[in-house]
């Protein structure tokens, strides 16, 4: 064997970055939502451990939801992305790239096992610029790939060095081959295939057999006529040590699956759930298709499944020539490699084991796969192709005569694949251009319509977004997902009505319930997801809360462990008003996952309706455990705790709302509430600089305005107050705190009695009952001098408060004051130089008012589920996992809630500020 030098390794290291440079361009898309997006184990804040418990998106291997894909070392390394660049793509592309250029040099060296030096660097060329690798290298999620072929084929590298002088066995490489088998198989699960490329090699290239000689051998042993030869003998010891181990991480791999086999449904692979012999006749005839492929990679595909390729139901069907074409080749390869000695065979051999057996786990031969072609698949599959080519080219070039032409043609072959894959790497730069490309290629594939439209939904395009759910509904019409997805966008047309109907024939197309069956055998979890969209739709409407409730429990029925269901179900019991059994569907949805932080998030909101605040801070609490930025338990326990009144949980109360703040710059609140705690504690300065933050972020921020200009006043900056005052009553003219602290500035500081008056009177237009507005209109007629009128008035307030002592008070001042006056022919002095009387300050309220917007202590709650999803991994992500809007002015329901808690507040409030606050004393 050769060894590669620097002028290779440059060679196809330039090759590989001029094919995919502008890769590092492209987003994340298809898979890479889920696998990088989507996926919590990217974070810092997951433990490690939870990286070897969870599949490769992030969902846990004990869950049915499970893809079963077990591929750990892969999401480390996209830890390791996220650790230097969170979630920038470039870093993520330009890791691949590197793994992609590894791959090919290693590849080179497999190759000088087997061909020259010039073919090898021809066929590592061409496995570099093959546009079949788009998927694996452009794509993020391709890294499985990538990392498992390098440990693939330095598995391979370090056994062939296991052969010692005299056929001896070298132990240390075989040790170092097992290891990296284990570690290729944590990468991807094909890595273990590499056991029987070795296997392989073994026999036929290491000790030389043929097929022949073996079988001569064996039928000597087993007549007697001669024993094992030594070397056979130290092969089967080499060869039964393979086993072992590979029979050991199979073992082990089961284990980890937990013996359980991945939920697919009839879209995903339609020959899989197909009767004999269509699902036979269409498997064997994928072949010959994955084949082709690498032979012709023009019209490539990012999605192969549901109509992409019609089922093969008869032998009359004339892909089935393809098919009998296919194998004769392949068994005419076979033959030649097995049969006769020589390099060229052996060459042949380990080409046709490279792109077949790790191939198998792809192949749908021994269990059925979540796709029905996948060019990502074909990634270790083509090195064998590349070497076949490679091989064969090698033989044409040797003759004189074509020598000139096999050149030719292979320049313009290596040159025109490194044009497709640039050019294919742009269709990977979003996901419009992704599926839009796919369409060119298929229309029969409703998932690559489904697609589509989400692309143009995320970008808000609705109306253009529902042309193409509607096109997979007419492509696929019993595609329960693409039904879904049309409900949701009509719901988000707000055409309600529609929606409706679409989800009610998504309904329609559910299988029914078979007694003693497990239903989640017979369709997607995922596909429940309609029973909650359509719940979630219907309880808009208060008079059909109990129909979305029925729908809640009948997914439950379903599906016992359905933890949205639960999920969703607490939330319409909660409004509902039936917090107790809102908290048991919390409580058994915590059951299904108790490290979920939306879950104790909720159960904490639970807490606060049933008037348990320990209880509701203990939730808080928990969920930060769990996501420590987590956004709204930051902000409602740090309110819970400011609305304690207890002052030791007030530095904790403001740490939480600084990270909320950091975690949500842009929202008002998280600066208003600084700004309260910091009243709370006195320091004015720091809540004047809170509060003017919360007023630039929303400028009609109505408690921010109110908050801000009472602390002026209380400051002795009245005069600065007035300008807010005028700014908030813009905004809510009706504001009656704000007309009462405007009223007593103006009397008080300005001296302007009738702007006062005016303010009053206002409150009273609007509240004919307020006893605060009422009382300091009292005053104004007191400083009119028209105590008669004075007098009048304050009987009228007594008779509305008849318990307020001060109110009494005041009234027998001024009934003395007349008595002892002839008003009927000399005015009453002012008050305050009116002998005899107290000051005629009116006092502001000493009661901050609260929020005027109701905290956004929403349950955090699932929109309506993306029932296809853009990938063949169908996360739950948008069923428990959505991010809610910051207030609940965004949520009807919970603000109804929330209002009539502020109502309830507001009351005490005004009984406080007129108990405790004289508005003028006479």
């Amino acid at each position: 064997m050769a060894d590669i030098n620097l002028k290779e390794v440059t060679l196809i290291v330039g090759v590989v970055t001029a094919c995919y440079w502008n890769s590092l361009f492209c987003g994340f898309v298809f898979d890479d939502v889920s696998a990088i997006l989507d996926n919590k184990d990217l974070h810092p804040s997951t433990p490690l451990k939870t990286l070897f418990q969870n599949d490769f998106w992030g969902t846990p291997m004990s869950e049915e939801r499970s893809h079963k894909s077990y591929r750990p070392l892969t999401v480390l390394t996209f830890r390791l992305n996220y650790l230097f660049s969170e979630l920038k793509p470039m870093s993520y592309h330009l890791l691949n790239m590197i793994f992609h250029a590894v791959v090919s040099v290693i590849f080179l060296k497999v190759c000088k096992l087997f061909l020259d030096n010039r073919s090898s660097v021809i066929a590592s060329l061409l496995f570099a610029v093959h546009p079949i690798h788009t998927e694996a290298v452009t794509g993020v999620v391709g890294r499985a790939e990538l990392l498992s072929s390098i440990f693939f084929l330095a598995a391979f590298l370090s056994y062939t060095k296991s052969k010692g002088p005299d056929n001896s066995i070298v132990w240390t490489p075989i040790a170092l081959t097992v290891v990296l088998v284990a570690v290729a198989t944590l990468c991807k699960e094909q890595g273990i295939t590499v056991v029987g490329i070795c296997c392989v090699y073994e026999v036929f290239i290491a000790q030389g057999y043929t097929l022949p000689l073996l079988c001569t051998t064996a039928g000597q042993f087993f007549r007697g006529k001669s024993n094992i030869p030594f070397s056979m003998l130290q092969t089967l010891i080499k060869l039964i040590v393979l086993m072992f181990s590979t029979l050991l991480l199979v073992v082990i791999r089961v284990q980890v699956i937990q013996s359980q086999l991945p939920v697919f449904t009839r879209f995903d692979n339609p020959a899989a759930v197909s009767p004999t012999p269509t699902r036979q006749l269409t498997f064997n005839y994928l072949l010959p298709l994955n084949a082709w492929l690498l032979l012709n990679p023009s019209e490539l595909c990012c999605d192969w499944t549901m109509g992409t390729i019609p089922l093969i139901e008869s032998f009359l069907d004339i892909r089935n020539l393809a098919t009998f074409i296919f194998f004769c080749f392949l068994g005419a390869l076979g033959v030649f490699s097995l049969r006769y000695p020589g390099d060229s065979s052996k060459t042949v051999l380990m080409a046709l084991c490279l792109m077949a057996l790790p191939f198998i786990p792809a192949s749908n031969l021994f269990f059925p796969v979540g796709f029905v072609v996948a060019e990502r698949v074909l990634y270790v599959p083509s090195m064998g192709f590349c070497i076949l080519v490679a091989h064969g080219w090698q033989k044409i070039s040797n003759k004189s005569v074509l020598k000139k032409l096999s050149w030719v043609c292979l320049s313009m072959v290596i040159f025109t694949h490194a044009l497709k894959t640039l050019h294919r790497n742009w269709d990977w730069e979003s996901e419009y251009t992704l599926f839009m490309s796919a369409l060119k290629v298929n229309k029969n594939n409703a998932k690559l319509w489904n697609n589509v439209g989400h692309a143009l939904e995320n970008e808000k395009n609705f109306e253009r977004a529902l042309k193409y759910f509607l096109q997979a509904t007419h492509v696929q019409p019993d595609d329960i997902g693409a039904h879904m997805n049309v409900g949701r966008t009509y719901k988000n047309l707000n055409r309600t009505k529609e929606a409706e109907e679409s989800y009610m024939m998504a309904k329609s197309l559910m299988p029914q319930i078979i007694p003693g069956k497990k239903y989640a055998a017979r369709i997607a979890p995922n596909h429940l997801n309609v029973y909650i969209n359509l719940a979630n739709l219907i309880r808009a409407n208060e008079s059909r809360l109990e129909e979305a409730d029925q729908l809640y429990r009948q997914a439950i029925s379903m599906r016992p462990d359905f933890k949205q269901a639960y999920i969703s179900r607490g939330e319409l019991l909660l409004k509902m008003n039936k917090p107790l059994k809102a908290k048991e569907a919390y409580l058994k949805a915590l059951e299904l996952d108790r490290n979920n932080a939306d879950l104790w998030y909720n159960l904490a909101i639970v807490h606060i309706e049933l008037k348990e605040p320990n209880e509701a801070l203990k939730n808080f609490n928990r969920a930060l455990e769990l996501n420590p930025k987590h956004k709204l338990a930051l902000f409602n326990s740090a309110i819970l705790m400011q609305e304690s009144g207890e002052v030791k949980l007030r530095p904790e109360a403001r740490k939480r709302l600084l990270s909320y703040i950091n975690e949500e710059p842009q929202d008002a609140n998280g600066y208003f509430n600084l700004g309260m705690l910091a009243m709370d504690d006195k320091k004015d300065s720091e809540a004047e600089m809170w509060m003017k933050k919360a007023i630039k972020l929303q400028a009609d921020f109505r408690s921010a305005l109110f908050n801000l200009a009472l602390l002026y006043s209380q400051t002795a900056k009245e005069l600065m107050a007035l300008p807010i005052l005028e700014e908030l009553l813009r905004y809510y003219p009706d504001h009656i705190k704000g007309l009462i602290l405007k009223g007593d500035i103006l009397m008080n500081q300005k001296k302007d009695i009738l702007g006062a008056k005016k303010c009053f009177e206002k409150i009273l237009e609007m509240d004919p009952n307020n006893v605060q507005g009422k009382h300091n209109l009292c005053v104004v007629y007191f400083e009119e001098k028209d105590l008669l009128k004075a007098e009048r008035c304050l009987v009228e307030t007594l008779a509305l408060a008849p318990h307020e002592e001060y109110i009494q008070r005041h009234l027998n001042i001024v009934r003395d004051k007349i008595s002892s006056s002839s008003f009927a022919e000399q005015p009453v002095s002012p008050a305050g130089k009116t002998s005899g009387l107290e000051g005629d300050k009116i006092p502001t309220e000493n009661v901050k008012e609260v929020r005027s917007e109701p905290r956004p202590t929403q349950i955090i709650k699932p929109s309506d589920n993306k029932s296809q999803s853009k990938s063949n991994k169908l996360l739950g992500k948008s069923t428990d996992k959505e991010t809610p809007h910051k207030t609940t002015k965004e949520i009807k329901e919970i603000e109804k809630k929330r209002v009539a808690a502020l109502k309830r507040l507001e009351e005490i409030e005004r009984i406080l500020n007129v108990a405790g606050n004289t508005v003028g004393v006479i």
